[in-house]
């Protein structure tokens, strides 16, 4: 198989359900009006709520999805063969992840900026809302525990990486001191804050930084662990327009442009698919492709985290409810064509299937290190550009992606300690909740050890946990949808198909966990689980009595006065 036909198929799929379905679910689903005033306008406070330019505001909300997840899932599932993953990845962004990202996007901008937890309190009553914060605070926990330990390894794998990843806070601090205080032309500073990043490349590629073994007693990993909680702590309590979204914006440019001269390097170079379409001969241990392959991909096909960041940061940012379109849907599209990059990278830039079976002797191997070497082959053989310099500019790529989105959560789980400590009666401020959600983050990092392992032993559980997410907030959307009066079936079929797959997949952990006697991932399993369950059976109680009460008004010529109080 050539992989051009994998790149020109995918975009294709994926360009078209932006163009095609996305209009429709946006006109017929969620009736999105120009006339509604945003939760940006109605309750601005230039800290968290700022009406955003659209285009910047989906650099924040693409770069903060966009993980290490949506390279690191497609760089696994591929054991099973590119098809399904393939199949996977472009149908689940067009039907699924769109649908989500736009649907949460746009529920939580027609509830004041609120959050999909604050919003299930409403809908599916106090005790759903209670285990859906307890939901979202593990899969923001494993995000940013494990977030920071793959960006820790990857200074330290590619220490060429390190000053274009610290140089890009210092870009994006002068970009948004020029758009916001100095008003400056966007396209002249989106030029010149590009051509910084890549200049900032160039020097990492000549000037790589090496930590020694041991920094301040710590070893070099673990240093940049603490390095990385200490900044991404001060970014979530700064004004978004400062440093996270000017970063975000920045950092989704240059992150495109990377993705452009990855897919350029494969249309140049037409390099052959070495791995097998579906692998009949799987590593001992490899675990059955369903339900595994839906929640091992969760970023780059849909993902329960990108449901908390539109509801949780870019809904309070939303200048035009139209924009919610752009904004969610497209940046369901730009994480899909990451996660297609991962793809061709883990599959065609092996030079025969006896190099590709060497990296993959066991279910959990590739990964980033996989994604790098094959993305970095494919780059140097297509453009020419020499080998260390391709591996720079990817490994970049995904500590960008994976630091904008370790920023982001930690914000979003400052958010989730705050509404926590409200239901209990409770005022926590930004300084105090933040301070509460490092302690537990690093906490859980250093757990087992110095190393920051420790960061990494929920882990197995995120794929799971984060699609389960994905069909509760699949099922608050279609709960909201019913009581409009609004059609349901596109939100219906991937919220009961996700809720099946993710289920089934914590009942098959649950054997693996107790056959590995891992009593700390088979208790939290059974939690999980439990939780998952209730919530289920409330949204069904909750779905079951909007579709018998009479449609609620449907109030889409709204009063453009941000004083007045709107519904739905």
């Amino acid at each position: 198989m050539n992989s051009i036909v994998l790149a020109v198929v995918g975009v294709a799929m994926m360009i078209l359900g932006y163009l095609l379905y996305s209009k429709f679910v946006a006109r017929r689903i969620y009736k999105l009006q120009d006339s509604f005033v945003t939760p940006a306008h109605e309750l601005g406070d230039g800290v968290d709520f700022v009406p955003t330019n659209k285009y910047v505001l989906w650099g924040h909300h693409f770069t903060s999805v966009a993980g290490a997840a949506p390279i690191v899932g497609p760089a696994i599932a591929v054991i099973w063969g590119w098809m399904p993953a393939f199949l996977w990845v472009t149908l689940g962004t067009v039907f699924f992840a769109g649908v989500h990202d736009l649907g949460a996007l746009w529920a939580s901008n027609r509830h004041q900026g609120k959050s999909i937890g604050s919003l299930s309190g409403k809908y599916i009553g106090h005790r759903g809302r209670n285990l859906f914060l307890v939901v979202i605070f593990l899969v923001l926990l494993m995000v940013n525990a494990a977030f920071a330990v793959v960006i820790s390894n990857l200074l330290v794998g590619t220490p060429t990486a390190v000053i274009p990843t610290w140089g890009a806070i210092v870009v994006a601090l002068l970009i948004g001191q020029a758009v916001y205080r100095y008003k400056w032309n966007l396209a002249v500073v989106s030029v010149v804050g590009v051509v910084a990043l890549y200049a900032l490349i160039l020097i990492g590629d000549r000037f790589p930084v090496i930590l020694p073994e041991t920094v301040l007693g710590l070893p070099a990993n673990a240093f940049w662990i603490v390095v990385l909680f200490a900044y991404a702590g001060v970014a979530s309590v700064l004004p978004v327009w400062m440093l996270l979204q000017p970063r975000d914006y920045i950092n989704g440019l240059q992150l495109f442009i990377a993705l452009g001269i990855l897919y350029g390097a494969v249309l140049i170079s037409s390099p052959t698919v070495v791995a097998p379409a579906f692998n009949d001969s799987v590593p001992e241990g490899t675990p059955s492709l369903v339900p595994l392959l839906f929640v091992t991909i969760a970023c780059g096909a849909i993902s329960g985290f990108h449901g908390i960041v539109a509801s949780g940061t870019s809904s309070k940012q939303l200048d035009k409810e139209p924009d919610a379109r752009f904004v969610g849907y497209f940046g369901a599209v730009g994480e899909g064509l990451l996660a297609l990059g991962a793809i061709i990278a883990t599959t065609a830039g092996f030079r025969t299937l006896a190099d590709w079976e060497a990296v993959y002797t066991a279910f959990g191997q590739g990964g980033v290190a996989a994604f790098v070497q094959g993305g970095a082959s494919v780059v140097n053989s297509g453009l020419g550009i020499p080998a260390s310099l391709s591996a720079t500019i990817l490994a970049t790529m995904a500590v960008l992606f994976a630091a904008t989105t370790m920023d982001t959560g930690i914000r979003l789980q400052r958010f989730v300690v705050q509404e926590a400590a409200h239901i209990m009666g409770v005022t926590l401020n930004k300084a105090i909740a933040t301070l509460v959600v490092l302690v537990v983050c690093v906490g859980l990092t250093f757990s087992a050890g110095a190393d920051g392992s420790g960061g990494m032993l929920i882990w197995p559980l995120f794929g799971t946990t984060n699609q389960l997410l994905a069909g509760l907030t699949l099922s608050m959307i279609a709960v909201i949808l019913l009581r409009k009066g609004r059609p349901v079936l596109p939100v219906l079929v991937p919220l009961v198909f996700l809720l099946l797959m993710s289920v089934y997949a914590l009942i098959v952990q649950l054997g693996q966990f107790y056959a590995a006697e891992n009593w700390f991932l088979l208790v939290l399993d059974v939690i999980i689980l439990i939780a998952a369950l209730w919530v289920i059976v409330e949204s069904v109680t909750a779905m079951n009595t909007a579709r018998k009460n009479p449609p609620e008004l449907d109030e889409e010529a709204v009063s453009t006065s941000p004083g007045e109080v709107r519904g739905l």
